[in-house]
């Protein structure tokens, strides 16, 4: 299995955008978050040692170990989550008539959409932490923080629907239910914090122009 985190970027967009069944959706919505994390540490980055800031430098040193564990996670799922699909596409392949197929099918399923799941509470746990810095960190970059919140958001949608392509092919209804509105919960909840603090961020800065 590649490691995506040692590629190019080109050549991670080169295989991207090929037939390949890895990287896919939920990799770039890995990639995604994790650039919104790092945006998130570079505000902490240019906070820290700032006279001005001196208050709230305890704060934002905390805040960008957090994030830079964040990241790290996020950067990590993408190798997790083609990891997670090579098996599926493997068994799509199985014969239909094999008697194991179900069986196999469900397993690589419901394990194709715990990925994408563990992209998606990565971003939840991310948006208050970015929050923090938009208000603490340096005001010279809040628009990076505005920029981390919007990315964070599209690693949430993007791993929800790839958690959701999954829960639709399940035989287990009632975990592919489970696993659905959980993820409909986490998404909204990511949503609607990465849109307020957005708003906040460059409503404050049209006002400021």
């Amino acid at each position: 299995m590649a490691d995506y985190r040692k590629k190019e970027i080109n050549t991670f967009l080169d295989e991207l955008s090929s037939s390949a069944p890895t990287p896919g959706g939920g990799g770039a919505s890995a990639l995604v978050g994790a650039l919104g994390a790092a945006l998130g540490c570079m505000v902490c980055s240019l906070t820290v040692g700032k006279k001005k800031y001196r208050d709230v430098e305890a704060d934002i040193i905390a805040a960008a170990e957090q994030l830079s564990s964040i990241r790290e996670e996020l950067a990590e799922c993408i190798n997790r989550d083609a990891e997670a699909f090579e098996p599926l596409s493997r068994a799509y392949s199985l014969p239909k008539d094999d008697p194991d197929r179900a069986s196999v099918m469900e397993k690589c399923l419901k394990t194709a959409a715990g990925a994408p799941f563990e992209i998606l509470e990565l971003a939840r746990k991310a948006l208050p932490i970015m929050e923090e810095v938009a208000e603490k960190g340096s005001t010279l970059a809040v628009s990076d923080a505005a920029v981390g919140s919007v990315m964070l958001r599209a690693a949430a949608q993007g791993a929800a629907a790839n958690v959701y392509i999954n829960t639709a092919l399940m035989k287990d209804r009632e975990y592919a239910v489970s696993l659905d509105e959980k993820t409909a919960l986490l998404t909204a909840e990511c949503c609607e914090k990465a849109d307020a603090l957005y708003e906040k961020i460059t409503g404050g800065l049209r006002k400021n122009g």
